[in-house]
């Protein structure tokens, strides 16, 4: 056996241990869950809206927006970011995702991720001053992270109309995840994801 199958078994047993049972199918919604779908759906339609605003007034180009290169922040545990357009993007997206956020008090966020999961606007009410406290700025300043775990990646890569996950957080809460894609002009820029409780 060689060294490669030694360490891809492992690996591999691990992921199926933690799978986290996403639902592509309209069947396994619940009709609560179906609500959150057309949330979701109405949140991404504004996003892709202001993103196209942006192209349109020449606040940012097309690279601009699909940037990857992650610019670390200094000093911030866990690690956030700057992209080229994550300061532009800042307040229209809050007002957008806090708007969805305030329809149904079981929702514990709305955000609006890139493909690999990095996080450029939070909702307000994670987006607090950042403290000497790492514990509270992990729960109260989530912003510009990559969310790049297993459930993160999933939701920001998935290209299907949605994708269902039930998972728990890094904060210790049980929850759904249900996330639609973006696309801007035909590309594939990432999702906008729903954390709730049924």
């Amino acid at each position: 056996m060689s060294y490669k199958k030694i360490i891809t078994i492992p690996i591999l047993f691990l992921l199926l241990t933690i799978t986290v049972s996403p639902c592509v199918g309209g069947e396994t919604l619940t009709e609560f869950d179906r609500n959150v779908l057309t949330v979701a759906e109405k949140c991404r339609d504004d996003v892709i809206q202001a993103f196209k605003s942006f192209l349109a007034a020449n606040k940012l180009t097309k690279s601009q927006l699909f940037d990857t290169f992650y610019i670390p922040i200094p000093n911030t545990s866990p690690q956030k970011y700057h992209t080229q357009y994550d300061q532009i993007t800042n307040d229209t997206l809050e007002a957008i995702l806090d708007r969805f956020l305030e329809m149904d008090s079981r929702f514990l966020f709305v955000i609006a991720v890139d493909k690999n999961g990095y996080l450029p606007t939070h909702n307000s009410k994670y987006a607090k001053p950042l403290t000497s406290n790492p514990d509270y700025n992990a729960k109260n300043n989530r912003t510009k992270r990559l969310f790049n775990d297993r459930t993160g990646l999933a939701a920001a890569r998935n290209t299907k109309p949605y994708l269902l996950q039930r998972y728990s957080r890094d904060t210790g809460e049980n929850l759904f995840d249900l996330s639609v894609p973006i696309y801007i002009n035909k590309k594939h820029w990432g999702a906008i994801r729903i954390g709730y409780r049924e």
